[in-house]
């Protein structure tokens, strides 16, 4: 039974019902959460949230549809860099990236959030499960200089202290925006 619960909350998911099962768990069995895309309400009020200003740079670690490096760089004029996992899902990003003519802001990397240097980046923005966020932590408290911003959707980096929470309904529940200012240390 408990199998049965867990799979139909998996295939519950938008962006798993579209895809046959094969595809699914090869596709997303080394990432640190599933794909599920954020709606573009949420994704505006992030980036409103995180405060960019043109010209900063924006990484979104776990980018999968590309919608928030797009949405940077289109309204905010700032320089986007995705990481994502999936092939697919990159190569679909840099389709649209290419279509939209925005080859010289947005850049996705297809690889492991984890490996990534963000020593670069003004903002980060996560949508990843508290654990996973955990694990990202040492990674965040090293690369990123003070006056970096990181934005999680809907889950808390665990032992930080958000500046500013936002919870908004949209899309039939509610939806939180945790934001950091960075440095962020560890509460013991």
């Amino acid at each position: 039974m408990l199998r049965t619960v867990a799979f139909l909350a998996l295939v519950s998911l938008p962006c798993f019902a579209q895809q046959p099962l094969s595809r699914r768990v090869r596709d997303y069995s080394n990432s640190l959460a599933p794909y599920v895309s954020s709606p573009q309400q949420i994704v505006d009020k992030m980036l409103e949230a995180a405060q960019i200003k043109p010209g900063e740079t924006l990484y979104d670690l776990g980018c999968g549809d590309g919608r928030i490096l797009i949405t940077a760089a289109e309204r905010y004029r700032a320089k986007a860099v995705g990481v994502e996992i999936s092939e697919n899902l990159v190569k679909a990003v840099n389709e649209t990236i290419r279509r939209k003519n925005l080859q010289d802001q947005v850049q996705v990397i297809h690889g492991n959030l984890l490996n990534v240097n963000l020593a670069s980046a003004d903002v980060v923005i996560i949508y990843l499960e508290t654990g996973s966020n955990d694990l990202l932590r040492p990674n965040l408290e090293r690369d990123l200089r003070r006056g970096s911003r990181v934005v999680s959707h809907d889950f808390m980096v665990p032992g930080w202290k958000a500046s500013h929470v936002e919870t908004l309904d949209a899309f039939k529940r509610p939806h939180t925006i945790y934001v950091y200012d960075m440095p962020q240390k560890v509460k013991k």
